[in-house]
């Protein structure tokens, strides 16, 4: 006698492995673009924190100079973090006399952007000689008594060491 030979699901046909494999191929091409893109956000990011830096740091070297800068446009490369800036420091006068206002554009310095466009941070600051000292204000009155130590610690039954018990 012989076996009747069975046509059940004893494997995978050619064609079936191959769609399986398709399908996997596309998944993984997905996740290999999402990640790409999230690598490249977080370089995009990190270049903008530093530029948001440089800008800050350029802000406060204004500043720390002691001297109001006069109005008008200068600009320079700057280098942070082991990279190339360009910054454009725009100082302008505001509505108070003796008062500018300073806003520091910073960039990649291989950027090839247009003049007005790609900057990454923006930081504006002001500065001057026009604040009002006011009046002087009274001096703080300290208590003439010392304070040694912390407040005693109240005792389980409610009062402070050295009160009188009723």
């Amino acid at each position: 006698m012989r076996a009747k030979a069975s046509h059940g699901a004893a494997g995978f046909t050619l064609i079936e492995v191959l769609v399986a494999l398709a399908i996997v191929a596309i998944g993984m091409a997905a996740v290999l673009e999402a990640l790409t893109s999230s690598a490249n956000t977080a370089m995009y990011l990190q270049s903008k924190t530093f530029a948001e830096w440089v800008a800050l740091n350029r802000l406060e070297t204004v500043r720390l100079t002691g001297s109001v800068p006069g109005t008008g446009a200068s600009s320079d490369t700057v280098d942070y973090a082991g990279r190339s800036w360009e910054w454009r420091q725009k100082v302008t006068n505001t509505q108070i006399p003796g008062m500018v206002q300073i806003a520091v554009d910073v960039r990649p310095a291989d950027s090839k952007a247009a003049a007005n466009r790609g900057w990454y941070a923006t930081a504006t600051g002001f500065m001057g000689g026009a604040i009002d000292p006011g009046t002087t204000p009274e001096p703080f009155q300290w208590s003439p008594n010392a304070i040694l130590g912390l407040p005693p610690a109240p005792n389980p039954n409610g009062q402070t060491p050295g009160s009188l018990t009723p």
